[in-house]
């Protein structure tokens, strides 16, 4: 059952540059903040401190211990969110890690069913987990115990654990971060008033104040990004919003993404037919920066009108994009939508050109926006696979071929535009028992 609220990320701007002493106290957080989560991903990120990652008050205790925050001159309020932050961190990748190694393990066709299921079962559970990589006897609660004797029956335990010790080390890194862009800040660290808000900065009883472009004031933790060349900031807020349920949202539509048009339906109708136009005048300015720029990188004093330039394409692409969403949605009231899972950017190819336009096509963009805006409308999206989506006959399902951009099946001699015979496809396949999830 969908959920009834979801959580959406709203931003709020400053409506004047921050002055350069302000900034330069918000890049001093920033920074600490830095030096605060490396400092956790290299003493936390490793084997040996798998049991302190849960819930987390171990690191917090030995973190206040270090004395990292006085020698640092950090607030606790930020020095607290800094650790989190990156337990977090380390807890995806834990996660990312884990999935990989399951997914390998699952393909890997020389172990048996029984292994396969000892493996997962490794994987699944964080206290057998942790005593595999660090060499100790597994200890679990009584009916868990169970369980895993089952199990080491019909397996070569050492063996196993051996492979799982083996992609453990080839596969998972500690994480270390390079950039001090931004940092979270809680309630007790910002107050609004007077048209903005108030930050708290390292100095005792201080504040700085940014005036903002909206009145909107929230009770949530922020995070605050900082664009230090442009003189602005960048306030992002999680809140939470009721789902939309629609009764006149009965339709199943399949869909097929395209660089010039970014959606065909399964019914020929057509969305954002203006997204390649303005792909490739953003492209083209974009190749022609960069050459100038490399000519004259000598005698450059700086790159802020092009960042500034760059960013307005962006949002008034981006801005297109989410228009023609809602004009989607709110035309075709889909209950279900079927779209192929698309293959990564490939590298290479014989035009240049059309590399630099592929690079900067927008489909990560597109679709998770339409996600979002169907999380919030109640709206399920499933993927399909997207293997020769486009040159299967969606009638007969027989191979056919593509010429000027029409579907000519030899076997049945179906003929239509090859985005609307992929849209067919798309939504024949995820009714059929070839949908991804």
């Amino acid at each position: 059952m969908p959920p009834d609220k979801i959580y959406k990320t709203v931003r709020q701007y400053n409506k004047e540059p921050i002055p350069a002493e302000d900034m330069q106290k918000l890049q001093d957080i920033a920074k600490d903040y830095k030096k605060v989560k490396n400092y956790v991903y290299e003493r936390f990120g490793g084997i040996g401190s798998l049991y302190k990652l849960y819930p987390g008050y171990t690191v917090q205790n030995e973190m206040t211990k270090a004395g990292l925050r006085e020698e640092l001159g950090m607030p606790s309020v930020y020095f607290y969110l800094a650790v989190f932050d990156a337990l977090g961190d380390i807890k995806c990748q834990w996660t990312n890690t884990k999935s990989k190694i399951l997914k390998l393990a699952g393909h890997n066709k020389g172990f048996t069913e029984e292994e396969k299921h000892y493996l997962r079962f490794l994987l699944k559970v964080n206290n057998a987990f942790e005593a595999v990589l660090n060499g100790k006897p597994i200890v679990l609660t009584h009916e868990i115990q169970k369980q895993y004797d089952m199990l080491i029956k019909k397996v070569e335990v050492k063996r196993l654990q051996n492979y799982l010790c083996r992609q453990v080390r080839k596969y998972h890194t500690r994480l270390h971060t390079d950039t001090a862009e931004g940092f979270s800040i809680t309630e007790r660290a910002y107050r609004y008033a007077d048209h903005g808000i108030y930050i708290s900065v390292k100095e005792k009883r201080k504040r700085i104040f940014v005036l903002l472009t909206d009145q909107n004031q929230y009770k949530n933790q922020l995070y605050v990004k900082l664009y230090p060349e442009q003189d602005n900031i960048e306030l992002q807020v999680p809140i939470q919003v009721t789902v939309r349920k629609h009764m006149d949202y009965i339709n199943d539509v399949g869909v097929a993404l395209g660089m010039r048009t970014m959606f065909t339906t399964d019914e020929g109708q057509r969305y954002g037919r203006k997204l390649g136009d303005y792909q490739t005048e953003y492209a083209d300015w974009l190749r022609k920066q960069t050459g100038t720029y490399m000519r004259n990188k000598a005698d450059n004093p700086g790159r802020k009108k092009y960042k500034n330039r760059k960013k307005r394409y962006e949002e008034r692409l981006h801005s297109y994009i989410n228009q023609e969403l809602n004009l989607f949605l709110k035309n075709e009231k889909p209950r279900t939508i079927y779209i192929p899972k698309l293959p990564k950017p490939q590298a290479g190819g014989v035009n240049k050109r059309m590399n630099h336009y592929n690079t900067l096509w927008q489909r990560g963009y597109i679709c998770t926006r339409l996600k979002q805006k169907c999380r919030e409308q109640s709206v399920e999206i499933i993927e399909v696979i997207g293997k020769d989506i486009s040159k299967e006959c969606s009638c007969c399902g027989s191979m056919g071929q593509k010429k000027d951009s029409i579907f000519i099946c030899p076997s049945c001699g179906y003929q239509v535009d090859e985005k609307i015979n992929a849209a067919q496809n798309a939504k024949k396949r995820g009714q059929g028992e070839r949908r991804l999830y």
